[in-house]
């Protein structure tokens, strides 16, 4: 075996990942709870309490994924902290253990469980994610009904069905907006009878109406059909901007696989894919990111563990997790602004963590 399974690393295993369940479970337990009180505090008529409850439950797996990394990097500190604190690290320093031996028991006992993560992050979440938005949707709204599907974005206003392609959303001055690509726009009557088709290359929201670009329009008679084309039009409709972009699922909340299918069309069409390509390239090194980070943080708090309590454990562990996580958003945005690789912006906080442990292990044997 590369790596032989021996007491001590049972030892510290053990004390470790139970540390980290402990602490993930309560992290997630409150974040869920702080959202179902302010989401409670909102719920009337259809969107009841009952309705509320299984939309947070459906967002418990995105919740859980996001929330792993901090408890492993705090759990990690708290589990070597109890071991110190009973004396069991003493005890496998003098019996000759490096601290890289020790910290690598920690680290890789997390790994099956840093897996695991991952894969519920790219499958379970993401589907669960946009069944809680879609079934907030349909509880908060009346006459509009939005959804997903192979894809793209379904709304129904009325006897009006709307169909795009892709949606994107971002603040502009302070105001909600909200584009839609390759739009069709299907009216019918009340006893539905197809009235006109309108095919527009983009629907955007501004100044509280819809503008469309470069519209085909197909309107059907008894028994024939025209066709006329509008380089600009206005569009009428009763669908809430702001309830349609609930409903286009925001980057963090999608699959690696929806991300590359969303920067292929993307860049296709000509339009801007950095944001997408950042979450891409983040979702991807997640992994590597977490386990590189509970390795190389044990270390340095080696000499605090003995002497400091449980508060400061866990400072240190949300201290080093805002500051990693700072590091690494402002790598990919630097990266992104001066044009480097984004693999390489988006790896780089993690390389530097391994040189700063190969030059510390270095130095300590």
């Amino acid at each position: 075996m590369i790596w032989p399974i021996k007491r001590v690393d049972r030892l510290v295993a053990y004390s470790t990942f139970s540390a980290v369940l402990v602490t993930w479970l309560l992290l997630v337990g409150l974040d869920a709870a702080q959202a179902f009180v302010r989401e409670a505090s909102d719920a009337k008529g259809d969107y009841g309490v009952g309705t509320v409850a299984l939309q947070i439950l459906l967002t418990v797996p995105r919740r859980s994924y996001e929330w792993f990394g901090n408890a492993a990097l705090i759990g990690s500190l708290l589990g070597m902290g109890a071991l110190a604190g009973s004396g069991e690290l003493t005890a496998l320093r003098a019996a000759g253990l490096s601290k890289m031996r020790i910290c690598l028991s920690a680290a890789l006992s997390l790994a099956l469980a840093t897996l695991v993560v991952a894969t519920v992050g790219e499958t379970i979440a993401p589907a669960a994610e946009q069944q809680a938005q879609s079934l907030a949707l349909r509880a908060k709204s009346d006459t509009i009904a939005i959804g997903q599907r192979g894809g793209g974005i379904w709304a129904r206003d009325g006897d009006t069905f709307i169909n795009a392609k892709q949606g994107t959303t971002r603040q502009v001055d302070g105001v909600r907006e909200v584009r839609l690509a390759d739009v069709r726009v299907f009216e019918f009557t009340p006893k539905g009878q197809l009235l006109s088709i309108a095919i527009a290359e983009t629907a955007l929201h501004r100044v509280g109406e819809w503008t469309m670009q470069n519209v085909r329009r197909t309107r059907f008679g008894e028994a024939d059909a025209t066709s006329t084309t509008e380089a600009t039009t206005h569009w009428k409709s009763g669908l809430d901007p702001r309830m349609l972009a609930l409903s286009i699922v925001q980057a963090d909340y999608l699959s690696v696989s929806d991300l590359r299918r969303n920067i292929r069309y993307l860049t296709r069409n000509g339009q801007d894919a950095q944001e997408f390509e950042k979450v891409f390239w983040a979702r991807l090194f997640w992994p590597l990111n977490v386990l590189v980070l509970v390795f190389c943080a044990l270390p340095s708090a080696f000499g605090t563990l003995r002497s400091g309590g449980m508060g400061k454990r866990i400072f240190i562990g949300m201290t080093l997790a805002i500051a990693w996580s700072f590091l690494q958003r402002s790598l990919a945005n630097v990266g992104a602004v001066y044009g480097m690789n984004l693999a390489f912006a988006t790896a780089l906080p993690a390389l530097l963590l391994i040189a700063l442990a190969v030059w510390y292990f270095r130095r300590a044997s």
